[in-house]
């Protein structure tokens, strides 16, 4: 029997069990693609504004360090300056959570042993899941290419663009290939793969700050730290500025490296283990562990952990970054109305700290998402179903998850709007206030979110099959809503979907007290929905 064998059939099974997470993914990332494409566009309409840009973005160090090298004042190559970072962030997260979904997390559960079983050689599990994978990288970067050409970008950079994106995708493909086969269970692996995502992150960073501007102040040529990390690859292949096509074989030959690393160790281990052994816990559990608020705690201490420096190391240099915000607008008044229609009110400063403080709620968003679904993987795998066989009730076992993930995000809002503070004010000689007064504006931002662990609960109340597929498409329609719906000028109605829409925009303007008691009240109808259904409905053995 070959190593291979059985993988046609295993990769059949993998586009069975994911068909609407790549269906999502697939259409998704095009779809993105061409909405960020068409708002760039719209916020520098011609050639002076995307001149002002390119000087501004090629001279700010923290434009570098954010959104990469600027190459040239073509609206193709401010397109991929502005989306570049976001896109190939999702599609890196994307990749690794899928490679682990379909290996480590089968070991783990025991569903590799159960298809072991039959003639499946060893290899063929984790090949068929890097084939689908790979797969869908390419199939979602050939439909970003088409859209970006649909949105008046010319061919051979839109493809150049969009191969750069797929390519993070594959190269991140293989990290988790290895990833998977260093640690025993499926959290520690996404973790050493995240910690990949933000190592790269970081390298690529320092070599886009340590790089030369040049001379026309247009460009910048990125420095050696970006060669080595796959997220700056896509940069160096220089899309809409004389396409390096060359560069598009780095993750290819990653891909390959990676794969054949992973086959090399996966020889070294048995199923269901780790190269990494597991470190050995205490004897005896903390006390705190007898009750629900300290088992929630002690499961999402972690996340909340690498959240909270994540969301550190972004608000110091945001909040910094004001200070060059009115060189950037004085060259493009369409960028100014852009950031005025995300941030609201006459001062442009005070405009775009809204702005920041509003990204800021849509990511942490991400985080309340995450921590709730928690209690679906909790039912799925057995461990709900033991909770609830002791005196712990339905409705506190998950009042308390939905309490630990509130807390979380009152943490990251205040955490957010300090740390920008520290930075503006640190600027202007006013650090104390300015902490002051921007991390009780990001607290108002609390309402928004409550109304987004609602929709989770609710739908692991009423669709606990479905949640977790449509709690996150939940949130990627509040956040295309409420970052480029007021860019876009779509109708109210259609922004008065998000929640975002309606906190006020502190500090820009005079906060509102109503709009934030009706959040709270829909906030709170739809969590009692999600409690009353789930205690009337069957947990699954």
């Amino acid at each position: 029997m070959s190593a291979l064998t059985g993988t046609t059939r295993l990769a059949r099974l993998v586009l069975r069990r994911d068909r609407i997470r790549l269906a999502i993914w697939i259409l998704g990332t095009p779809l993105l693609g061409y909405a960020l494409a068409g708002s760039v566009a719209g916020i520098y309409p011609d050639q002076d504004a995307r001149l002002g840009y390119a000087t501004t973005s090629a001279s700010s160090l923290v434009a570098r360090a954010f959104n990469g090298p600027i190459h040239g004042t073509d609206l193709g190559a401010v397109v991929v300056a502005e989306t570049y970072v976001t896109l190939a962030l999702i599609v890196a997260l994307l990749s690794t959570f899928a490679v682990t979904r379909h290996t480590r997390q089968n070991e783990e559960t025991g569903r590799a042993e159960l298809l072991g079983a039959n003639v499946v050689g060893r290899y063929a599990p984790l090949t068929a899941a890097l084939l689908v994978i790979v797969a869908a990288n390419a199939l979602a970067a050939a439909l970003l290419a088409v859209a970006l050409v649909g949105a008046g970008l010319p061919l051979a950079g839109s493809v150049a663009a969009a191969a750069a994106i797929g390519g993070v995708g594959v190269a991140f493909t293989a990290i988790a290939a290895v990833t998977a086969q260093l640690s025993v269970t499926a959290r520690g692996a996404n973790a050493l793969a995240a910690a990949t995502v933000g190592l790269s992150f970081v390298l690529r960073a320092a070599g886009d700050v340590l790089g030369e501007q040049s001379a026309d102040g247009t460009r910048v040529r990125s420095a050696w730290p970006s060669w080595i990390s796959p997220l700056g690859w896509g940069n160096q292949v220089r899309a809409f500025d004389g396409e390096r096509w060359w560069v598009l074989a780095l993750p290819v030959a990653l891909l390959l490296a990676g794969v054949a690393l992973a086959y090399a160790l996966a020889e070294r281990r048995d199923q269901g283990a780790g190269l990494i052994a597991p470190r050995r816990g205490p004897a005896t559990g903390a006390p705190l562990l007898l009750s629900p608020t300290g088992l929630a705690w002690r499961t999402q201490r972690g996340t909340l952990l690498g959240w909270a420096v994540g969301v550190a190391a972004l608000g110091l240099p945001m909040g910094v970054a004001a200070d060059e915000f009115n060189d950037m607008i004085d060259a493009n008044p369409a960028a100014a109305e852009a950031i005025n229609a995300m941030g609201g009110g006459d001062d442009l400063i005070k405009a775009y700290l809204t702005a920041m403080l509003g990204l800021f709620a849509l990511t942490i968003g991400a985080y309340v998402v995450q921590a709730l679904l928690r209690v679906r993987g909790d039912e799925a795998d057995g461990v709900l179903e033991a909770a609830l066989a002791t005196a712990v009730s339905r409705t506190r076992w998950l009042g308390t998850q939905v309490l630990a993930a509130t807390l979380g995000a009152v943490a990251l809002l205040l955490l957010a709007g300090v740390t920008t503070g520290l930075g503006y004010g640190i600027v202007i000689g006013d650090p104390l206030g300015q902490a002051v007064e921007l991390g009780g504006a990001a607290l108002l931002r609390l309402p928004a979110l409550l109304v987004v662990a609602g929709v989770v609960t609710a739908l692991f109340g009423l669709l606990p099959r479905w949640s977790v597929v449509l709690s996150w498409m939940a949130l990627l329609v509040f956040l295309l809503l409420g970052q480029l719906g007021a860019v876009l000028e779509l109708p109210q109605a259609a922004l008065n979907v998000s929640p975002y829409t309606h906190v006020p925009a502190v500090p820009a303007v005079h906060p509102a007290a109503l709009p934030l008691l009706v959040l709270a009240a829909v906030a709170a109808a739809l969590l009692a929905v999600g409690v009353a259904a789930f205690r009337h409905r069957d947990v699954p053995s």
